[in-house]
């Protein structure tokens, strides 16, 4: 007996606002009221044929992808974005669903991929000192004092699931977002891609990485106010200036402080921004307010607002684990791309190759190469293939 397929109103929304499209946006393009698009998504209608296939053709989502359910053993915790308070509703919730996905994608990878293990510093209650926090975290990690040259290697070695893609949005540089799946945490950092400066991919993950160790990962960002969510962005940022400018090894390297050619070579070694240094240096009291206020202000002429010498220079770091767990099982015989976007379906992530290949920031093609005899990362020993 045939199994009886049911639309999904809860996938149509998904996949609306993983497009970021409004109901009105939306209905327009597939030339039906309003009312009927939220009637589908509430599950008071279904499509007819017709109008299916223009909302798949407007989405860009497979067929299957709409009659698929979700698992609800997965709980999404609070997505934290740099500077939320710029950005608006619309283009953050976009932006959650891409991970949403992008964490299916990753379950599915689990199965046949040994990831590293979550590895985060039990930082004790009661250390309100940012700068115990970031130093106790380095002491975990066994990072001593001594400059960050790749960020995101640090947190792919450490457990986190990172990846690139391009956020649309000139505001959105990085976010981050905690799930838990059978009571086991993964904690995702997208970093966009868009974004072609070294020193500032650092400092995003960085920060990012500053929400996880001092913020609630159960917060409703919607009902915190303006001056609440500006303090955890401080904070974070306070962070991430911490964790990659170590207090006691970067003033003994802060010779000419308020020369702002120094600040060039110091770029070189620490791998952060100048306007960042300069700030550190500030806070570090290396400079007073007025020192400060010159620097920053020549920092403007220079048009180093926007690019700072060197940032066509430092490579830019990139996230490569989950690259290489698509290679392992490809270049292995375990899966081929066919395959594993079959595997994803059956998993109930129905997705179009070009689609998966943007979350887990692959090269365009990846998905339909063949290869052959290459070991990265270990298999797990229970083979899932069907």
């Amino acid at each position: 007996m045939s199994v009886v397929r049911v639309f999904n109103g809860d996938r149509l929304k998904a996949a609306r606002i993983y497009r970021g499209k409004t109901i009105a946006e939306l209905a327009d393009e597939v030339q039906v009221s309003k009312q009927s698009i939220s009637q589908y998504e509430n599950g008071k209608a279904n499509p007819s044929l017709e109008t299916l296939l223009k909302l798949i053709s407007a989405l860009g989502f497979p067929r299957d992808y709409f009659y698929e359910k979700d698992d609800k053993s997965i709980k999404v915790g609070t997505t934290y974005f740099r500077a939320l308070l710029s950005t608006n509703k619309k283009d953050r919730l976009s932006q959650e669903e891409k991970t949403k996905i992008l964490a299916k994608i990753y379950h599915t990878l689990n199965q046949f991929v040994q990831f590293p293990k979550i590895n985060i510093p039990p930082i004790r209650e009661g250390i309100n000192d940012i700068e115990k926090v970031a130093q106790a975290t380095r002491d975990y990690w066994k990072l001593g004092t001594d400059p960050i040259p790749n960020m995101v290697y640090i947190l792919e070695k450490n457990g986190f699931i990172v990846t690139s893609f391009g956020t649309d949005n000139a505001n959105i540089d990085a976010f981050s977002q905690r799930q838990e799946v059978d009571g086991e945490e993964y904690l995702f950092i997208v970093l966009g891609s868009d974004k072609s400066s070294a020193a500032r991919r650092q400092f995003d993950a960085a920060h990012e990485l500053g929400h996880i160790m001092l913020h609630d990962w159960n917060a409703d960002l919607e009902l915190v106010s303006r001056e609440e969510f500006r303090q955890m962005e401080n904070e974070a940022h306070q962070f991430a200036a911490s964790f990659l400018l170590p207090k006691e090894a970067f003033l003994k390297d802060l010779v000419l402080p308020n020369n702002l050619d120094f600040y060039i070579e110091l770029k070189k070694k620490w791998k952060v921004s100048i306007s960042a240094m300069i700030v550190r240096a500030y806070q570090l009291k290396a400079i007073n307010y007025n020192q400060y206020q010159y620097l920053m202000r020549q920092i403007s002429k220079k048009g180093w607002r926007t690019k700072e010498p060197l940032d066509d220079v430092i490579q830019v770091s990139k996230p490569t684990v989950l690259r290489k767990a698509v290679d392992v099982i490809q270049s292995n015989g375990v899966l081929s791309g066919d395959q594993f976007m079959h595997q994803l379906s059956k998993n109930n992530v129905s997705m179009i190759k070009d689609e998966v290949e943007i979350l887990l920031g692959l090269d365009r093609g990846t998905l339909s190469e063949v290869k052959q005899n290459a070991v990265v990362l270990s298999l797990r020993h229970k083979d899932v293939r069907t």
